[in-house]
């Protein structure tokens, strides 16, 4: 595809407001990358922490295909499916970096005015600002000593 990997790489938090419409302005950093990566198109869908995800349309493209490959008779694996497939909607990036969110995702992800973007490198994700902070510091509070429990496989990372 002619692009690094490290070129797609989304990171950082962007404190920002939608407008009345419910648009979303990507910030000015990402505006080149998305452009770049996916042309604005892009795809956004639901997460089971009550936020969006927000997707490069072939990065959601692979996403889907492995979803989609999940057993079907699997009821977790069903009922991720129906939340990420069914609630996923097409996003285009118009020329002021601005895309529309659906009335559905925003109600989903009690988006109002105040959210929050995080880069999390292929990917986005969109917080209601009131519900990050929430969740943050429940997590926070949550951990062990070291502010997080971490799953075995990350026992032996050094960060």
């Amino acid at each position: 595809m002619g692009f690094s990997a490290l070129s797609a790489m989304f990171r950082g938090a962007t404190k920002i407001t939608l407008d009345a419409k419910g648009r979303l302005a990507f910030p000015a950093r990402y505006r080149e990358r998305l452009a770049t990566r996916c042309a604005g198109q892009l795809v956004c869908t639901v997460d089971p922490d009550y936020c969006l995800l927000i997707y490069p349309l072939p990065d959601w493209e692979e996403i889907e295909r492995k979803l989609m490959r999940l057993p079907s008779l699997n009821q977790k694996a069903r009922r991720l499916q129906r939340l990420m497939v069914g609630y996923a909607s097409e996003l285009d990036l118009d020329s002021h970096g601005r895309v529309l969110i659906p009335r559905e995702l925003r109600e989903f992800a009690a988006l109002d005015r105040q959210a929050i973007l995080f880069g999390q490198g292929n990917r986005f994700e969109l917080w209601d600002e009131a519900r990050w902070n929430e969740r943050r510091d429940q997590w926070l509070a949550d951990g062990s000593d070291t502010g997080m429990d971490l799953p075995a496989e990350l026992g032996q990372l050094s960060l």
